[in-house]
């Protein structure tokens, strides 16, 4: 009866697990918050959690800032902000593309998304976008083969950390931060629910942030 019990528990827990889980952003420029979606982008979800649970965006950096007067071209112009982990993997695995119009997840202002070359190619690079980015969702002219780029959640605290970000120097007409803007740490946030520990966040459960 007992072993019936646990896996009662077990599976009650499992069905209870929250659809988001939040990820704090310590910057040299101050914190932000994402909500990740697990739930509508499932591969890049994990993709992206499993980079922050084990560490790699710790000490990792902003390189990247696309605004009016850095935009490199100006038929289909952005704004985001661009990061990476710290250092460079060789073996980094690559994920399938969840296009936009699978998810219904749009590059809305703060969506996170996953920075790309071609389709089914993202690793770790990720992107925040400042204002409304239609031309990343799929149809959008700003990658040629209209495919888009994978939105997995959005900021939901610390905008202006981003703005921040987006606003600071880079090299004469590039697009890159000089200096990078360091990422101090990188973690989750878990919720105590009826004394468990689970991913996600909800209004009414105690916020605990993950002990690295």
């Amino acid at each position: 009866m007992k072993w019936w019990l646990a896996v009662m528990v077990a599976l009650a827990l499992q069905q209870s697990r929250p659809s988001t889980v939040q990820v704090i952003f310590e910057t040299e420029l101050g914190r932000f918050t994402v909500e990740v979606d697990a739930a509508h982008a499932p591969i890049t979800a994990a993709n992206f959690l499993k980079y922050v649970d084990d560490g790699f965006y710790d000490g990792g950096r902003f390189h990247r800032a696309v605004r009016p007067d850095t935009e490199l071209r100006t038929d289909f112009p952005i704004q985001v902000i661009q990061a990476g982990i710290r250092g460079a993997r060789r073996d980094a695995p690559t994920i399938p593309l969840e296009r936009t119009n699978t998810t219904g997840l749009k590059h809305v202002d703060g969506a996170i998304s996953m920075a790309r070359n071609g389709p089914d190619t993202a690793t770790s690079d990720f992107f925040i976008c400042i204002g409304a980015q239609p031309e990343l969702d799929f149809g959008g002219r700003r990658n040629a083969d209209g495919q888009g780029f994978g939105a997995f959640g959005r900021v939901v605290a610390g905008m202006d950390v981003v703005r921040k970000i987006q606003a600071a120097p880079v090299k004469d007409k590039t697009e890159t931060l000089t200096p990078p803007i360091g990422i101090v740490k990188a973690s989750r946030v878990r919720t105590r629910t009826q004394g468990a520990l689970v991913d996600g966040i909800s209004p009414r459960d105690e916020r605990v942030e993950l002990a690295r």
